[in-house]
């Protein structure tokens, strides 16, 4: 477990509900990802690199909603710009599987 943070700290983070509106493969990535192209209603639709090919293919990522952390900063991943960390289950076997709600919710939505 990693050490206690207060409210103040997990205050800081803006996470978020997007929809997924395009993926890629992503051959140039030093680890197996794909590109995933979020819309975040109001913020607009930003980049992520997520390494969720084991479970996932292209196909299954178009509509499917995600969670993500919008306010980090982008990290420049081979010629991609990652803008968001979209969040996920690290899995013991590799790879992640992504955290998303239960039912449709609109883009940009507050996780709280």
């Amino acid at each position: 477990m990693k050490e206690m943070v207060n409210i103040a700290d997990f205050d800081k983070l803006d996470m978020r509900v997007g929809k997924i509106v395009k993926a890629e493969e992503f051959p140039k990535a030093r680890k197996p990802s794909y590109k995933l192209w979020v819309d975040f209603g109001e913020l607009g639709v930003k980049k992520s690199s997520a390494q969720i090919t084991l479970f996932y293919s292209v196909e299954d990522l178009v509509g499917k909603y995600v969670v993500a952390v919008v306010n980090m900063p982008t990290k420049h991943i081979a010629d991609f710009s990652s803008e968001v960390l979209v969040m996920g289950a690290a899995m013991d076997e590799g790879g992640c599987v992504l955290i998303s709600p239960d039912r449709p919710v609109d883009p940009g939505k507050r996780i709280s």
